[in-house]
């Protein structure tokens, strides 16, 4: 499957993001698993906070505006995302991988606001 159809399909099943939201966070995930020594299998954590990273690095103050555009509001968010793109077969998962694991990690207001580096 190519990648624009792959997109279609997934943004067909699950319109909440758009279709920038699924690539930034496939780039998030490429990014966080070639800075490991080896491969392994990342957490719901690891790429929450993958795209958390990316977002300030990419956006600065205007990430979360940018994510919200997106559509992700929160790391659910996120989850949904990977899970559409693992019921696509774009990703796989573990056996024990759920949704839940990305229920809550953080906030935007402490992802975003609360811990930028100019705030005081």
């Amino acid at each position: 499957m190519n990648t624009p159809s792959a997109l279609a399909g997934i943004r067909r099943r699950n319109p909440r993001y758009t279709e920038a939201a699924y690539l930034f966070l496939l780039s998030a995930l490429q990014r966080r698993l070639s800075s490991l020594d080896l491969p392994r299998h990342i957490s719901g954590a690891e790429v929450a906070d993958a795209v958390r990273e990316l977002a300030l690095e990419r956006f600065g103050p205007l990430a979360r505006s940018v994510l919200e555009h997106w559509g992700v509001h929160d790391t659910t968010d996120i989850g949904e995302i990977v899970f559409a793109l693992v019921d696509c077969g774009v990703l796989i998962k573990q056996p024990d991988d759920s949704r839940e694991d990305f229920e809550g990690l953080f906030t935007f207001d402490e992802a975003f606001e609360d811990s930028y580096p100019w705030s005081v």
